[in-house]
């Protein structure tokens, strides 16, 4: 890596730390609730706003603002019971993993890999949804932005990128102020939203009782859904409500990212998070039904109640830039885990065993990168829409909750500790209700966009598999037992060159110190400069014969790939070493002023057998090192001429270097 890059990654990323400081970069509660919280905490945004979008969609206005409180009741009844399951599952499994980890190891590795698959898309889509929501919400604040929503969204996500990878503390610190000040001003919006309402201080009209009333609501007996299609409608709403529960099984999936006691304060944390949501997003819903706030194409709901709260002021404006803040952090969320549950994966051998590695900062920097990547392009996809993503959000989510508490359910059993039967009854009951909240979720939006993901979710399973295979064939193909006998082969050293320089000199040096069978090829390009080459070759005379092959067509690379071919064929079990002269400028634009032969060489035998590519690097201009002794020129001896052979015919051998001396002998002892 050129000093210039290195330089430009120290500024972004900073310096790398030690593995010893990896305890030191854990966090503790209030950073983790920061970190891992954020994702549910921020869903109130648009949880409400998406059940009213769904219900104002196909009934009155009316209608939709009567039914969005006990849709959210109902939500967080649910809430309660998966957080209640997740701190089950804490302590059950301290080493973390989520429901990867206790579906695999209770149910199955096709179970887990559900799991995984399912978590995989929900982080990726928890990025997409959070950023695009943060963006909707600057752009309710100032709508002359939202024709830049998408670049908004793609500067917002690598800006996310930037600060992980820098490390789990340094990024756990940079997005406590924004979490904690969007968690004070929710506050203080739902506490005054309902302290008004309850006092009687907020006026009719914005209140619009008229539109919640249930006299009114007869009035539009003749337009509202009956039956089959009322209950589908509201399962509908509910099924996009259930958005507010995404990100609840962060923590348990990150224990090993909290100070120890790492399964208590992990425990102690979801809790505060269940709390923290529930509240809000019952206050919204009660305050979106109270003053009948309906979704708008330039002003989200939460924009909307703000406005009827705190007016137009500084209040309003500081909640507005809080949302924007705690939904582009929501989704460190998934740039938390998602980067650790790949790691988990690659230690199965599941996913790319880079994915694994930790970065210079302690944080699992692959991961980081490939999922920025990945909701860059779904963002451009979707155009930054938060309505169009929202249906494909969520899919995944319950379909891990349901796996993790089947699995939990078979742990009790197995492990039968004490209370493992009212344990295995709340994970039971848990397991059932978010299956059947799955089942609602695949039915309702299946044809919204819900289609995409039951499609992704396969074909996720299908590569994981077929990357475990290719592990596993890796596995058996490269072991050795070491009782195999070791058969010696015949080894040649193949040194291309173009001329004779300082490169090539060195790579012909260390060619002479591995093999006794060292062959200098030229490819003939340029019948003039190989007939000097030719001359010089046998002035020079170091006794490695010069190979001329004629390239009529001017390609270097196919020539010597065949002639290298032609002694493996030539020779059984033949052991060909290609020693490359590389030229390596000092300066990183200097790169671009010189071809890449060498890279090129090496690339063309990176896929054959039994052929070894070494490349010899001549520094240019190196001031940091050594001065090398300038040669006098070349030494001529006694001529001896190395026939340029046709294409195809093999060498002779190298001369035999001289006999060294006779010592000379002892002298006499001296006489008695």
């Amino acid at each position: 890596m050129t000093a210039p890059i290195v330089r430009m990654k120290r500024l972004l990323v900073g310096r790398p730390l030690a593995s010893e400081r990896l305890d030191s970069e854990r966090l503790n509660k209030r950073t983790a609730l920061a970190v891992l919280s954020s994702d549910a905490i921020s869903s109130v945004a648009y949880a409400t706003e998406q059940i009213l979008f769904v219900l104002a969609a196909s009934a009155p206005v009316a209608l939709a603002v009567h039914y969005v409180f006990p849709i959210s009741v109902v939500i967080v009844g649910l809430l309660a019971l998966v957080g209640l399951s997740y701190r089950q599952t804490i302590f059950a499994y301290p080493q973390g993993g989520g429901s990867f980890t206790v579906a695999k190891d209770n149910l199955g590795v096709g179970a887990g890999l559900v799991a995984a698959a399912a978590l995989l898309t929900d982080y990726l889509l928890t990025v997409a949804v959070s950023i695009s929501s943060g963006i909707a919400a600057i752009t309710s604040a100032y709508p002359a932005l939202a024709p830049h929503a998408v670049a908004l969204c793609v500067a917002a996500i690598l800006l996310l990128m930037v600060v992980n990878l820098r490390g789990v503390r340094e990024s756990g610190l940079v997005f406590s102020l924004p979490t904690y000040a969007f968690i004070l001003l929710m506050l203080g919006l739902v506490g005054t939203g309902l302290l008004r309402l309850w006092t009687g201080q907020e006026s009719p009209a914005a209140v619009g009782p008229a539109l919640v009333d249930p006299a009114a609501l007869a009035q539009h007996a003749a337009s509202i859904p009956t039956g089959f299609a009322l209950t589908f409608l509201l399962l509908r709403g509910f099924a996009e409500g259930c958005a507010a529960m995404t990100g609840t099984e962060a923590i348990s999936n990150g224990i090993q990212a909290f100070r120890q006691p790492s399964s208590r304060n992990a425990a102690i944390t979801l809790g505060w998070m269940v709390a923290l949501l529930a509240t809000f997003f019952l206050g919204v819903s009660w305050l979106a039904q109270r003053y009948a706030v309906v979704p708008s194409d330039t002003q989200t709901v939460l924009s909307q109640i703000n406005h009827h709260v705190f007016g137009s002021g500084a209040l309003y404006l500081s909640l507005q830039y809080a949302t924007f803040a705690v939904l582009v952090l929501a989704a460190n969320t998934a740039f938390a885990d998602f980067p650790r549950l790949a790691s988990i994966l690659a230690n199965e051998r599941f996913m790319p065993r880079q994915l694994a590695a930790r970065g210079d900062r302690l944080a699992f920097s692959n991961g980081i990168v490939l999922l920025a990547l990945f909701a860059i392009l779904l963002v451009w996809a979707f155009g930054g829409d938060t309505n169009a993503l929202v249906p494909l959000y969520a899919v995944g989510v319950f379909v891990c909750f349901t796996l993790s508490q089947s699995g939990m359910v078979v742990h009790w059993f197995k492990t039968r500790e004490p209370g493992w039967r009212w344990k295995a009854a709340l994970n039971g009951l848990g397991a059932l209700a978010t299956g059947i909240v799955s089942v609602v979720q695949v039915v309702t939006k299946f044809l919204h966009g819900a289609w995409i993901v039951v499609l992704i979710i396969p074909a996720i399973i299908m590569l994981l598999r077929e990357i475990h295979r290719h592990y596993e064939s890796f596995a058996r193909e490269v072991r050795f037992d070491g009782r195999s006998p070791i058969i010696p082969l015949h080894h040649t050293v193949v040194v291309p060159i173009s001329g004779i320089t300082k490169a090539v000199a060195g790579a012909l040096v260390y060619a002479t110190t591995i093999s006794d069978d060292v062959r200098a090829v030229c490819v003939e390009v340029d019948p003039e400069g190989t007939a000097a080459l030719r001359d010089d070759w046998e002035k020079w005379d170091i006794g490695v014969p010069l190979i001329i092959i004629r390239s009529p067509f001017r390609s270097v690379l196919r020539p010597l790939v065949r002639y290298v071919e032609r002694l493996e064929r030539n020779t059984p079990g033949e052991l060909v070493t290609v020693v490359v002269p590389e030229i390596v400028p000092h300066r990183w634009w200097e790169h671009l002023l010189h071809n890449k032969t060498a890279l090129y060489i090496r690339t063309a035998f990176l896929f054959r057998p039994n052929v070894v590519v070494t490349a010899v690097p001549y520094h240019l201009g190196g001031a940091s090192r050594p001065a090398e002794p300038e040669p006098e020129g070349p030494s001529y001896t006694t001529e001896q001429r190395v026939p340029a052979l046709p294409e195809g015919t093999p060498p002779a051998a190298p001369p035999a270097p001289p006999a060294p001396p006779a010592p000379p002998a002892p002298p006499a002892p001296p006489a008695a």
